[in-house]
């Protein structure tokens, strides 16, 4: 930065214009004037000049720059506002444009003009006429004409082929000369009591609260000599008042800026004189801080007390409308009305106080152990946003937060303040923030040059502290109801979700989806399947779907977490560290750099876009149901970004539902095939291929989940050109049905090979289903063996014992029932049953159908024996998986429910001698 400064100058216009015409330009607004309405006639008196980099740090800089030269004119009536404007034209200049930036101030007799002059001409504002559109005062860019146009009396912008240079003039307030408030004239017998003479102690206080001069004033109102307490401290003879509520004592009203009240001073000859004071921080020649105190007798203090304002419910003594509430004082008025907004606000405004570098606020968390870092400026606040550092750094007050702390020089205690580990800030101040003597949080400032703060900056941040604690934490807990309130419906939505679904791979679905992106930018979920079996990576999900084919590369290569049963999250720093290796050499090769690396596993190459989207903080849940570790939970934030420790407690609290959620699907899959292996052990494995006759089968169990039930076929060869075919109906469904449907068609083909004939078959496993007991259930059967013939035709023998009669076609459409009934099974012990012989000439059809079929209802109505006679009528010249297929469609569209029962459907058709 270069400065100068040249009093009583009447400068030149600064801005080069090269030979070539001025461009200026002024936008419309409240405060923007004309070219030729301003004040450029006055006298220039002085003028002030610095040039600052393009750097953060120049914002700081160019503050107090204005602060010094204004206070130093005498213009401090207008230094705010002017600290305010600059503030943000130089951000505009140094940050958002880019280029360096020229400040110049000028002191004339009615005020003063500051000019910011960046080398980015095309970031051109609106012309006088053209419609404007200023946006939102709450953007981060564009507030600084906002704020020329309500502060200052005049502005504009002037433009040159390599400059532009925006300006604001502010006028001195006009008030008559001489006069800082005035009073309305008083009858006699109103004015304040004073003696034939007052008299005004004037005390000097040095740096160490000692007496360095003493007038005759204060000789005679408390009767010692100067010699006898000059270099004694004040607190000697200070009669401090301690009552409740008065937090501020002597020694603390010594270092403050200004101070106005009653105490007490111990007069020689001991007696407590009341006084009214009146305290100013002064610094002398060699530039030391000391105090200067004006005393009066307490009933005279109308001499030195400061009118007391109007309350704010007289309007015509409030009509500017300003608060005196000293937490809008400091805030600002109107204070935001959110958290993240009034903390912001917050370090904003007292890195102002102090003129900063940098700030930072951070909240305590409920056990007080811990700061959350939750605002800063000047910070990486990205990186920051949400880290954490203990309460206590260290040994001693200055190594804890629940006291002020003043540190001249970080580089001399390293770690001191984790927080600004690696920013550059040398000096910083912490004071924290107090509601009942609670810990609630804490808040700094720092700046990159050492020893700019002492203990008098420290009592004014402290007092800025005071002001907002109880507001931040009542922001604060109305937040932390508001996201209790969510992650309360949040669960209540998870657990019905995971509630709803059995299936393992659709419960790893969810777990993915509900945590992406509420609670993390991308989730990883590795499983186990036995205690002596790694942790499998089997689900991973970005919220950008494009970056997570990387991710899933990028976390196969690497170990997984080690499956640690301990609740909670914990961080694993294995993918953000290994994706920015990789990311570096990836980085090195396209710009055509070698030399040594971090080696990295071989076929690791995320890209650069991977890297950061896994290089942030990444934290483990342990997935634990049934007392056992049955996968991981991984959740990770991009680079440079931390979980909230609300975040981790609603992760862990949805990790246990999930386990169990998993662990209940997993189960499940395992019982399910476990009944489906079963099951098909039931039903025969393929049907034999019989040459002359087509066969053809369709089986639909009730339930869900069921592939067998109680009805039950097979198909299968006895001898040498005989064949034997089953179809029965076991009474019920389910797997009582089936257990039963195991024993008959397992019976029916070890009792059909021994040679028993059709009946004798019956009558065993009649027997066999008796000597079940109370397992036991009645059966219906149909059995048959069949005997292709040379000439074409098919020989059967049929039982039918108590079940539906199978029906013969015949290929001119006739139908007829091709047995007789006969007695069930499973309920009578002798059994007379007896074999019908059936001939199936080349182009007749024989179905046989279980109940399910005829029993088919809608209503009072009922498919029947009948209603399946017709069906069949419209089968002629059909093949018999056709015939097979019409009486199942057929079936199905009687009734719009579900079928209730189980059904079975053999149809066997002996071809013709040519083409049907």
């Amino acid at each position: 930065m270069t400065t100068g400064l040249i009093p009583g100058e009447q400068p030149p216009d600064p801005r080069p214009t090269d030979g070539l015409p001025q461009q200026r330009r002024e936008p419309v607004g409240q405060g923007a004037m004309p070219v030729e309405n301003r004040s450029r006639s006055s006298v220039i008196t002085a003028r002030a000049a610095a040039s600052f980099e393009p750097v953060g740090r120049s914002v700081a800089s160019a503050r107090s720059f204005v602060r010094d030269t204004l206070q130093g004119w005498g213009f401090g009536d207008i230094v705010d506002d002017a600290v305010v404007l600059t503030s943000e034209l130089v951000t505009n200049a140094v940050v958002h444009a880019g280029t360096s930036a020229d400040l110049l101030c000028l002191r004339s007799d009615v005020g003063i003009r500051i000019e910011v002059a960046d080398r980015y001409p095309e970031r051109e504002v609106p012309l006088q006429g053209s419609p404007v559109s200023m946006g939102s005062p709450d953007r981060e860019g564009g507030r600084g004409l906002q704020l020329c146009a309500a502060l200052a009396g005049h502005w504009g912008v002037d433009y040159t082929p390599t400059h532009k240079t925006v300006w604001f003039q502010l006028d001195l307030p006009e008030r008559p000369v001489g006069t800082r408030t005035a009073g309305p004239a008083l009858p006699v017998h109103l004015l304040p009591l004073a003696d034939t003479r007052v008299r005004v102690a004037v005390v000097q206080i040095d740096r160490t609260g000692s007496v360095t001069a003493w007038n005759e004033d204060a000789e005679e109102l408390f009767g010692y000599p100067a010699e006898q307490v000059t270099g004694k401290p004040l607190t000697d003879l200070a009669a401090w008042p301690h009552t409740p509520g008065t937090s501020t004592g002597i020694a603390d009203a010594l270092r403050l800026s200004r101070w106005e009240g009653s105490y007490g001073i111990r007069g020689a000859g001991g007696r407590v004189i009341p006084v009214y004071a009146s305290h100013l921080r002064v610094r002398d020649t060699d530039g030391e801080p000391s105090t200067v105190c004006l005393l009066v007798r307490d009933h005279e203090r109308a001499v030195l007390q400061t009118p007391l304002r109007a309350p704010a419910s007289d309007t015509s003594g409030a009509s500017d409308g300003q608060s005196t509430d000293p937490f809008e004082v400091f805030i600002g008025s109107p204070a935001p009305d959110d958290l993240d907004g009034l903390l912001q606000r917050t370090v904003e405004r007292a890195r102002d106080m102090l003129d900063a570098d940098s700030a930072f606020l951070l909240l305590a968390t409920d056990d007080e152990t811990e700061l959350e870092v939750r605002a800063s400026t000047g910070l990486p606040s990205a990186r920051q946003r949400f880290a954490r550092v203990p309460v206590e750094a260290g040994p001693g007050r200055y190594g804890s937060a629940r006291m002020p702390a003043v540190h001249e020089d970080l580089s001399a205690v390293p770690g001191a303040v984790p927080l600004l580990n690696g920013t550059g800030m040398r000096s910083v101040v912490t004071v924290p923030l107090k509601v009942e003597g609670r810990l609630t949080g804490s808040l700094g400032v720092a700046a990159e040059a050492p020893g700019r703060y002492s203990n008098e900056e420290a009592l004014r941040l402290q007092f800025a502290a005071d002001r907002i604690a109880l507001a931040v934490e009542s922001a604060r807990l109305g937040e932390l109801e508001r996201l209790r309130r969510g992650s309360l419906s949040f669960l209540v939505e998870a657990s019905d979700l995971l509630a709803g679904t059995l299936d393992r791979d659709q419960t790893l679905a969810l777990m993915a989806q509900m945590t992406v992106p509420t609670l993390a930018t991308w989730c990883a979920v590795y499983t186990i399947a036995d205690q002596s079996s790694d942790p499998y990576l089997s689900y991973v999900l970005h919220e950008d779907e494009e970056l997570i084919d990387g991710i899933k590369s990028l976390l196969s290569k690497i170990s997984p977490p080690d499956p640690v049963p301990t609740p909670g999250a914990r961080v694993w720093s294995a993918p953000a560290e290994v994706a920015h290796q990789a990311a570096l050499r990836s980085s090195m090769r396209s710009l055509g750099l070698s030399g040594p690396t971090h080696r990295v596993t071989p076929g690791i190459g995320p890209t650069l876009a991977t890297a950061s989207a896994v290089g942030g903080e990444t934290v483990v849940l342990p997935l634990v149901a049934r007392n056992r570790v049955i996968g991981m939970l991984t959740l990770g934030k991009p680079t440079d970004e931390h979980f909230r420790q609300e975040i981790l407690e609603l992760a862990e609290d949805l990790s246990r539902r999930a386990a169990l959620a998993l662990d209940n699907a997993r189960l499940y899959s395992e019982r399910t095939a476990i009944s489906q292996s079963l099951q098909r052990s039931l039903l025969p494995p393929e049907l034999p291929l019989i040459d002359g006759v087509e066969v053809e089968v369709i089986y639909r169990a009730a339930g869900e989940g069921n592939e067998v039930g109680g009805d039950f076929y097979d198909l299968f060869p006895i001898s040498d050109g005989a064949y034997g075919f089953a179809i029965g109906d076991v009474c019920g469904t389910g797997p009582n049905a089936a257990a039963v449907t195991g024993l008959a068609r397992h019976a029916l083909r070890l009792l059909a090979r021994e040679g028993l004939s059709g009946p004798a078959v019956l009558e065993r496993l009649n027997s066999a289903i008796l000597d079940e007991g109370a397992r036991s259930r009645f059966l219906t059967l149909l059995y048959g063996e069949m005997r292709p013939q040379e000439d074409g035709s098919a020989e059967l023998k049929v039982v039918c014992a108590g079940h539906p009669l199978p029906l013969r076609l015949r290929p001119d459409g006739t139908v007829e029932p091709a047995a007789e009934p006969q007695p069930l099974l499973g309920v009578l012990e002798d059994l007379e049953l007896y074999e019908q012989t059936v001939t199936l000439d080349p182009g007749d059809v024989l179905l046989c159908v279980t109940d399910g079929v005829t029993e088919r209802r809608e209503g009072s109505r009922m498919l029947g024996d009948d209603g399946l006679a017709d069906v069949l009528t419209t089968c002629t010249g059909l093949t018999a998986g056709a015939v097979a297929a019409r009486i199942m469609r057929a079936v199905e569209r009687f009734a719009t429910d579900a079928p209730s029962d189980d059904m079975a459907i053999l149809a066997m058709r002996v071809p013709g001698l040519h083409k049907d």
